[in-house]
């Protein structure tokens, strides 16, 4: 038997369940224990913990900052991939016959994750309006791992497969030597995408509104009060006829009386 595979009690798994809970406002489901206890083994093995009460122990340290963080990085899911969805962009290329129009344009990814999804905005925002036009993108992410590699903007040469020949031409670097096997989004198109922390829970007052929100795939995540709670502090973000698009499998129909739908999933505020 392998002796770094520790043993989760019940107990652990509910106190880490409530934990979660309480830093990010997710919420795992009761059939999620194997999964957080394979999560976790990592953190026990590298700080030689015997167990997953002295694991717990140390969250509730008040000078654990670091580790509570670590935590939660290894216990956020983060799957997502170029152009996932496409119908969405096609959504936005046709809005943006209008949007392009405005002196600026600014979008967020609300839970970004390791960036696929604001470069595929970002290429498809520099192919419709050039790099010279004045929008720019944030994603923002609970997890300050992923962002850690989104702001660098490399990636495994597999995930070009979704990525329109002319713009992998146009916007990638392919790369050669220690980096054979990957890709790199070019300076001057990450140079349009800023990355920051941001829990979708309590989220801080934005000094900037945006035009686009994609919120996507990430709802699912939180009990329905919670999901309306993080929809209408996004939607405080949203210029008035702003649009929020939200994953496919997700609706916010109900959730605020100033939202219309336009399409599945797409929404026009106000």
């Amino acid at each position: 038997m392998n002796q770094f595979m520790v043993e989760m009690p019940e107990q652990c798994f509910h106190h880490i369940r409530q934990w979660l809970y309480q830093q990010s406002g997710i919420h795992l489901s009761v059939d999620k224990k194997s999964m957080v206890s394979a999560r976790l083994q990592k953190r026990l093995r590298h700080l030689q913990l015997n167990c997953f009460e002295q694991y717990l122990h140390l969250l509730d340290q008040h000078d654990q900052t670091e580790e509570r963080q670590l935590a939660l990085n290894s216990l956020t899911t983060n799957e997502t991939y170029f152009f996932r969805e496409q119908a969405h962009f096609e959504f936005l290329r046709q809005h943006l016959t209008v949007l392009k129009k405005q002196s600026s344009l600014r979008i967020w990814s609300a839970a970004a994750s390791t960036g696929e999804e604001a470069y595929s905005l970002a290429m498809l925002l520099a192919e419709q309006l050039g790099l010279q036009h004045n929008w720019r993108l944030i994603g923002t992410d609970i997890n300050n791992e992923v962002l850690e590699q989104a702001r660098k903007g490399v990636y495994d040469l597999r995930q070009t497969e979704r990525i329109a020949r002319s713009m992998l031409q146009t916007y990638c670097l392919k790369g050669v030597g220690k980096d054979q096997g990957k890709f790199m989004l070019r300076p001057e198109l990450r140079a349009k995408v800023d990355f920051r922390q941001a829990n979708l829970m309590d989220l801080p007052a934005m000094s900037e509104k945006f035009d686009v929100i994609f919120l996507r795939n990430i709802l699912i995540y939180f009990k329905l009060e919670d999901k309306k709670h993080i929809v209408n502090s996004v939607l405080k973000q949203l210029k008035p006829g702003g649009l929020l698009i939200v994953g496919h499998t997700e609706s916010i129909n109900g959730y605020h009386p100033d939202i219309k739908l336009l399409q599945p999933s797409c929404y026009r505020w106000k």
